[in-house]
């Protein structure tokens, strides 16, 4: 797998792990962590950057269960002055975490550089081609409405994000700056977030990058009913094995702990990967 310059930086596919911090702009997130103020927002991304993130990832809408979809207006208001000076300041690619291509493109004339589309271009599609234009990443996640699957969980999972990358392909977007995402808790219930946990190696068919988000969700907290306060241990196993099982980026709210678990599972990983 070939690696890709993005903002200046080099991601070497398979090599190691990268860390994506998570900062959010939405008050009624489900993790609890929504700010409403872009300082602190800011002050936040550089903690981050400190603790060894190598991506910042910047949303304003949440995407909680039962969520209010926002304004375009409202969410361009939340998240264009962070990515601006967090582009400016932090030093690593910034990432908007968004399906409407508007709030795209105004995130991308601030400073971002990865558009993480949460909708795998089945909202918006010209996502991709916004992606094309101005040489950003793209990340394809897998989404759905409801939970049903008409045939097997991951072969659906695999179809959509295969025919994603397709048509972001097909739009200009170089294939090595293309990440594909299973979704963890996006049109699934919790017994599906675990099947694809234990199935992830299947999505190195599709020959691209994996992102992964697990931090803080739901399916961690019923399985050890915790709320979502106290995920942490549950989300650093998730992150391990998913390391295990060959992801190539993880989208965490605590990047000082899972920096520290990503590095040790890296190193287990490579050295099973060298035996």
């Amino acid at each position: 797998m070939q690696g890709a310059d993005i903002a200046g930086h080099r991601f070497e596919w398979g090599r190691r792990t990268y860390v994506m911090g998570i900062v959010n702009m939405s008050p009624d997130s489900f993790s609890g962590d929504g700010l409403d103020d872009a300082e602190s927002a800011v002050a936040q991304g550089m903690v981050m950057v400190r603790e060894g993130a190598d991506i910042l990832d910047v949303g304003g809408q949440s995407t909680r269960p039962g969520h209010e979809t926002i304004s375009v207006p409202e969410e361009i208001s939340r998240t264009e002055r962070v990515v601006e000076h967090l582009a400016r300041k932090a030093g690593v690619p910034i990432s908007i975490d968004t399906y409407k291509v508007e709030v795209a493109e105004a995130a991308v004339e601030a400073g971002a550089t990865i558009l993480n589309d949460v909708w795998s271009l089945q909202r918006s599609p010209a996502i991709a081609d916004l992606a094309s234009r101005r040489g950003c990443a793209l990340v394809l996640m897998h989404n759905q409405e409801g939970t049903e699957y008409a045939s097997d969980l991951m072969e659906e999972i695999k179809r959509v994000l295969r025919e994603a990358t397709r048509n972001a392909i097909d739009a200009g977007v170089s294939r090595e700056r293309i990440l594909v995402d299973p979704g963890i808790g996006f049109g699934k219930t919790a017994d599906q977030n675990w099947e694809v946990m234990h199935r992830l190696e299947e999505l190195k068919e599709l020959g691209q990058p994996i992102l992964i988000g697990t931090s803080r969700k739901s399916f961690i907290g019923k399985l050890l009913d915790l709320p979502v306060t106290d995920r942490l241990e549950g989300t650093a196993a998730t992150v391990a094995a998913a390391i295990m099982s060959g992801v190539d980026a993880v989208r965490v709210h605590d990047v000082r702990v899972m920096k520290r678990v990503v590095q040790v599972a890296d190193r287990i990983a490579r050295e099973t990967q060298t035996a």
